[in-house]
C-alpha cells in the first residue's frame, strides 16, 4: 500500500508534469492524430497509430495523477521535527565497513528518476523513523541483518 504523503518539491513537480501533458503535449499529439486520419487509410497509417498510442498513454497518466492529487497529503517541515529521523529529512547512514549512503525521505511518487531519494514506505525507511543522530539502525535483509549509524539528518530550508 501506498503512503498518500508527498513533499512540497514533489508535489510541485507532479503538477508541473501534468500541466506539460494536459497543455502542451495532449494538444500537440491530437492535431497529429487529426492530420493523419486525413490522410486517409488509417490501418497502415504509422503517424495515426504511433500518435493514437500517445494519446492513450497521456490520456491514462492524466487521470492517474487528478486522482493521485485528490488522496495525497503535502508534509510540511516543522521546527519540532529537528534532530529526529522524519518525512523529508536528508539522512546519512554508515554501515559495519564505513560505507556512507545518504537519501532523502519522500513519498512514493517522487523517488523514480532519483537515486538519492528513498520512499518512507522502505524497510530502511522505516527503521529509521524517530531516530536521532547516533542511533543504531537494524534492517533484515533477505542475506541476514544490516545495522547502520545514523550519521546526520537535516531538512531542507
Amino acid at each position: 500500500m501506498k503512503t498518500n504523503l508527498i513533499t512540497r518539491e514533489g508535489y510541485d513537480l507532479l503538477q508541473q508534469e501534468l500541466d506539460q501533458l494536459w497543455r502542451h503535449e495532449r494538444p500537440e499529439v491530437t492535431r497529429k492524430v487529426t492530420w493523419a486520419a486525413g490522410l486517409g487509410d488509417r490501418s497502415e497509417n504509422a503517424d495515426y497509430q504511433y500518435n493514437k498510442k500517445r494519446l492513450r498513454e497521456i490520456d491514462r497518466r492524466v487521470r492517474y495523477l487528478r486522482k493521485r492529487f485528490e488522496e495525497l497529503k503535502v508534509v510540511a517541515y516543522s521546527p519540532e521535527q529537528e534532530g529526529k529521523v522524519f518525512f523529508g529529512a536528508w539522512v546519512s547512514l554508515l554501515d559495519e565497513d564505513d560505507k556512507p549512503l545518504t537519501f532523502r525521505i519522500v513519498g512514493p511518487d517522487e523517488i523514480y528518476g532519483r537515486n538519492d531519494y528513498a520512499s518512507v514506505d522502505a524497510p530502511l525507511v522505516r527503521a529509521c523513523l524517530k531516530k536521532e543522530v547516533g542511533d543504531e539502525v537494524m534492517v533484515i535483509l533477505p542475506t541476514g541483518e544490516k545495522t547502520w549509524l545514523i550519521e546526520t539528518i537535516r531538512y531542507p530550508c
